[in-house]
């Protein structure tokens, strides 16, 4: 990679003095747009409330000197902790920069304080409506770094669920590509672990405190992943015939064609929360936050904060996956406080076939139904257009054989935090009958109670175990 490609990052004390624009003379205005990397690149625009986003585009990309084509591969984004958006070509940041405050009012739940004290930056991020199979036909070095430093950006900070030897592989990629070929004189354990936040998930990088802390500082072997990032990083091997820019070339590509494998790589997220089941004695329930991940490809629901198993550290994992061919979907807003995106789609309740529906309370339910509509919409433009160029030059059709049954990828880890885990979501499952829908109940053919009161008057009475099923 040439040094002189992309700006130098800032300085810490730079970095906390972090703002987009500032004002240099009446018609002049000093822009700063972010990479990913928390590097600056600095513009100097005139007439800035008139301009648009595609105009700042242009200008990020000849400063950066990037192709023509990165214009498509990516898009400039406002961006705060409370917020992300990303800019149409038409619109001008400038103004938009002015309305964030009512935005963030609008679309988010927070408080007056936060809303005032909240700014955001204009970033350069990979574009949510740019396909991945253009992605792999990219060669331009500068584009696949910003590619690959997004993408190592949201992996580290646990933005991209992934199973922890796919965090393996990819921090061994990171190591190369930072660190340079392996070498066991200098790159060991303890050398790795002092960055091992540079390679690895932030959940896993993670120390405990107080007892447990200074019992792991007193063992002599490191944890599991630590070591297997060392192995991993003993294997990333480069062609020892080729030179050192086009083996950076070749990592970038295999740091992206791993990603790939991420159902939600290049996703838009957004905020909610989802009905937990109810469990217990009393049946407590209540509201778990997720993440809402859109792409081209479909919809996930990503849960942050629970544990997949004893061995595993807190880590996000995904609750639900569905293509748009396997989902219909709503917004409502039964009231002002409460927007819902309604997911449908298919599943079993003790054998039987049923629809079933979640809720996802969330201010944001209007992007996220919007920006599922466009999805959508996108796909079957470009399946129309991909026909009729099929036909223009097809030859005439021959007999077709019967068509064969689909082969679903073979599942490599059942425990993959990319499996959908449908037992832990609580959602209304219904059948449609015919002439109505009837919701369907589980099942139970005794009372929970042993005792009732046999004196008073009451309505309660055992479900039988044929009645399974309740009008709606």
């Amino acid at each position: 990679m040439e040094g002189d490609r992309l700006p130098v990052p800032p300085t810490s004390e730079e970095r906390s003095q972090r703002s987009s624009i500032s004002s240099m003379s009446p018609r002049t205005l000093d822009v700063v747009v972010y990479l990913i990397s928390d590097t600056e690149v600095r513009l100097t625009v005139d007439n800035l409330p008139s301009a648009t986003a595609l105009e700042l585009h242009r200008l990020v990309r000849d400063a950066l000197r990037l192709p023509e084509y990165a214009l498509e591969v990516f898009s400039l984004w406002l961006v705060s902790p409370l917020l992300e958006v990303q800019l149409k070509p038409k619109h001008q940041p400038y103004k938009v920069c002015r309305q964030w405050h009512d935005l963030l009012f609008r679309f988010t739940s927070c408080s007056d304080d936060e809303i005032c004290e909240d700014e955001p930056s204009l970033q350069l991020r990979r574009n949510v409506f740019f396909p991945k199979r253009k992605e792999l036909q990219i060669q331009d070095e500068a584009v696949l770094q910003l590619l690959y430093e997004e993408a190592k950006y949201n992996i580290l900070e646990g933005r991209y669920p992934c199973d922890l030897a796919d965090c393996e592989m990819l921090g061994a990629l990171v190591c190369r590509l930072s660190l340079g070929p392996y070498d066991p004189e200098q790159h060991t354990a303890c050398f790795l672990k002092e960055k091992l936040d540079s390679f690895l998930p932030s959940h896993l990088c993670r120390r405990g405190h107080g007892l447990f802390s200074a019992l792991w500082k007193r063992g002599t072997r490191p944890p599991d992943y630590e070591q297997g990032l060392l192995r991993a990083y003993q294997t990333v091997l480069d062609d020892g015939a080729c030179e050192e820019n086009a083996a950076l070339h070749r990592h970038y590509c295999a740091y992206l064609q791993k990603c790939h494998e991420l159902p939600y790589y290049g996703c838009a997220f957004f905020s909610g929360e989802i009905d937990k089941p109810a469990q217990g004695f009393l049946h407590r329930a209540g509201r778990k936050a997720v993440s809402v991940a859109i792409s081209l490809e479909g919809v996930y629901i990503i849960d942050s904060k629970e544990k997949l198993s004893v061995s595993v550290s807190p880590g996000q994992h995904v609750l639900l996956g569905l293509h748009f061919q396997e989902l219909s979907w709503d917004h409502t807003f039964p009231s002002e406080e409460e927007h819902i995106l309604w997911l449908e789609f298919d599943g079993e309740n003790e054998g039987t076939a049923v629809n079933k529906l979640l809720k996802v309370y969330s201010k944001q339910a209007e992007l996220m139904s919007g920006l599922i509509e466009y999805c959508i919409e996108l796909n079957a433009a470009a399946e129309g257009d991909a026909q009729d160029l099929a036909g223009s030059a097809a030859p005439p059709p021959e007999p077709q054989s019967p068509p064969t049954r689909r082969q679903h990828p073979k599942l490599q880890r059942q425990n993959s935090v990319l499996c959908s885990r449908i037992q832990h979501l609580s959602t209304i499952d219904y059948v449609d009958d015919g002439k109505e829908i009837r919701r369907v109940k589980p099942r139970r053919t005794t009372s929970f109670f042993g005792r009732q009161l046999s004196n008073a008057p009451t309505s309660y009475s055992a479900v039988r175990g044929t009645e399974n099923l309740e009008q709606g």
